[in-house]
């Protein structure tokens, strides 16, 4: 499938995955909002206006709190698919208030700062000892050795996932998160509800397991988190852990394996982050804005709205360009060079309003322990071969990240 023959943006097409940004700017040069037939959407790629829909409440993550399906002119999923849409249409991210406000507050009871603050002795370690082992070996998979483990196992631990399972969350996640592609196949539906309903049978078995026996862990909060009568159901509790893992690892691992990758092909920015670790707090953000894990972010239009003059409609859906507002150089100066000494950075990569991301303190903890080990204990890290981009669009990463340390 291809975009508009006039449209360098075509998110099927492996040369556009590979580098969106040079499309992203024909994008923003041609207006506020461009029509995109192929996925039925209106592409919104400038900061200014990503940074304010994502806080107006005309806009939504659902409509189904207002609208039926056919108020609204939109088809209900089909009938096949409603173990994913169940999973999924019960987490807080995809859902409006008062339901959002409800949940959130409730999760925010457990999933506090301090409980945050605490495991960070343990990240800082499980870093050190992912890296040392990728020291001992002389290199390795950047991905399977060090980015895929350190956050699987930090939102594991939090929630008191035993480790003799956790090897069955990335499969889980991976599958499930294939349904937030462009136009997914009905092969990649078929894979993310047989995942729907394997991870929901499982956390229903440790959901009961911590009703019998409360531990420390994140699970045991949120059943235990009330305010009044007010409590989560089961659905929601099941719906926010599998959003917890899924959000609390995937652009964990991908900002990692995308940072690093961006490193090595700018290696006076590189030299100069090796000769000064005080640079890695800007660092961190500076490398989430220049390659951003999660590409595009959808709302619904619950009330017809204008940008830039074109009236959008209630019914219609805006594609909010991530990596195109993060690029904008309205906002940040020469936006395709990585200066890790960037000050000014108002990036969206953890999004914005109600719906900005909950585990953003955990995963700048993450990407800052795993930088900082990889810069202490691998003083001399190098790419061994290019890597090959993963095929999906609005989920950017890589296949794997071959490097040696000398």
């Amino acid at each position: 499938m291809a975009g508009p023959t006039d449209l360098a943006f075509d998110p099927w097409d492996p040369a556009f995955v590979a580098d969106p940004y040079p499309a992203y700017a024909e994008l923003r040069a041609r207006g506020r909002v461009i029509r995109y037939e192929p996925t039925d959407q209106w592409l919104v790629p400038h900061h200014a206006d990503v940074s304010a829909l994502l806080r107006d409440r005309r806009l939504g993550r659902t409509y189904r709190h207002r609208f039926s399906h056919e108020e609204f002119g939109r088809s209900a999923p089909p009938p096949e698919h409603e173990p994913f849409h169940t999973l999924n249409d019960h987490g807080m991210l995809d859902l409006e208030p008062p339901d959002h406000t409800r949940i959130r507050r409730l999760v925010s009871k457990a999933f506090t700062p301090r409980t945050v603050e605490r495991l960070e002795p343990y990240v800082r370690r499980l870093a050190d000892d992912l890296v040392a082992g990728l020291v001992r070996r002389g290199g390795g998979d950047l991905l399977t050795d060090v980015a895929e483990p350190l956050p699987v196992a930090v939102i594991a631990e939090m929630l008191g996932v035993p480790e003799a399972d956790r090897d069955r969350l990335r499969p889980w996640s991976a599958a499930i998160c294939g349904m937030y592609e462009l136009n997914p196949t009905p092969e990649t539906a078929a894979r993310a509800v047989r995942a729907s309903v394997e991870f929901s049978g499982y956390l229903r078995d440790l959901i009961a397991a911590r009703r019998e026996r409360p531990g420390e862990d994140l699970v045991s909060g949120l059943i235990a988190a009330h305010d009044e009568d007010d409590r989560l159901t089961e659905q929601e509790m099941i719906s926010t852990v599998v959003l917890l893992l899924n959000a609390g690892h995937e652009a964990t691992v991908n900002a990692t394996v995308n940072s690093w990758w961006a490193l090595f092909r700018a290696p006076a920015q590189l030299a100069a982050l090796r000769a000064d670790h005080l640079l890695i707090p800007t660092a961190v953000e500076e490398l989430l804005r220049h390659d951003t894990p999660l590409q595009l972010f959808e709302r619904w239009v619950l009330d017809d709205i204008e940008i830039g003059g074109t009236t959008i409609p209630r019914g219609a859906e805006v594609a909010l360009l991530f990596g195109s507002a993060n690029h904008d150089p309205a906002v940040f100066a020469d936006p395709g060079r990585l200066d890790l000494t960037r000050r000014d950075n108002p990036h969206v990569s953890f999004g914005a309003g109600i719906h900005y991301c909950i585990g953003a303190p955990l995963a700048r903890m993450e990407l800052t322990a795993s930088l900082s080990a990889l810069l202490r204990r691998a003083p001399t890290l190098t790419l061994t071969a290019p890597p090959e981009r993963t095929p999906g669009f609005v989920i950017r990463g890589l296949r794997g990240l071959d490097v040696e340390v000398g």
